[in-house]
């Protein structure tokens, strides 16, 4: 049976909403995140960079989020939950599962950086590199953050899920941590579209499920 190797409060929670979906029989390993944020010594006996999601699927042992959607959507999708080739549906589909990891998060990442550094360095220097990290911030990451949400809500106010239809697929699930980071935030203005996407999305019975299994959560809607 395919196993999860899950670290709370991580990227790994969209894997199990994924499975859910496709209701895949799944195992789950859980992991805590230390004090500091970063994930547990024990993930590197699963895979040797440490880090969360990790599938292992028999002789499979795979990591990074959108190897794995793209690995279990062929493997156990079936054609369900994928738009037809060829069709801007499609397009829109291989887009944003790229996107996730390859522009956003970077970003995001980014800006927690800024945050972080000053905050951990010497009280002695802290200001000089408070003032320097804010200014980074400022004119660069901030101003990128925006333009790429602004990009992101435009989309979303013409349908319901990133790429089109009824139901979500690969682009969804690559980019819900990102969207629940946007909506936990407010980094995409009361009542917008990412607002009303998450709320779609968690509202969803597979979703409520892998929750369930996940367990405690920060990004959930209250």
């Amino acid at each position: 049976m395919l196993t999860v190797h899950h670290l709370n409060d991580s990227r790994s929670q969209r894997i199990l909403w994924l499975l859910e979906e496709l209701e895949v029989p799944y195992e789950i390993k859980k992991y805590q995140r230390l004090p500091t944020l970063l994930a547990p010594p024990e993930l590197l006996a699963v895979n040797p960079l440490g880090k969360a999601p990790v599938i292992v699927d028999g002789e499979v042992n795979l990591a990074e989020s959108g190897a794995i959607i793209e690995y279990i959507m062929r493997k156990y999708g079936k054609g369900k939950l994928q738009p037809a080739e060829g069709t801007q549906a499609a397009i829109d589909d291989l887009y944003y599962l790229h996107y996730s990891e390859g522009t956003i998060m970077p970003l995001f990442v980014l800006r927690f950086i800024c945050n972080a550094v000053p905050e951990q360095s010497p009280w002695f220097i802290r200001w000089l590199l408070s003032m320097v990290f804010n200014q980074l911030s400022a004119q660069f990451v901030d101003v990128e953050i925006k333009k790429n949400i602004d990009m992101i809500e435009s989309h979303l106010s013409k349908k319901d899920w990133l790429a089109g239809g009824s139901e979500p697929t690969s682009a969804d699930f690559s980019m819900s941590y990102a969207m629940e980071i946007i909506e936990k935030y407010k980094l995409g203005g009361p009542g917008g579209a990412s607002h009303a996407y998450v709320k779609r999305m968690q509202a969803r019975p597979a979703y409520k499920r892998a929750l369930e299994r996940g367990g405690e959560y920060t990004y959930a809607l209250a």
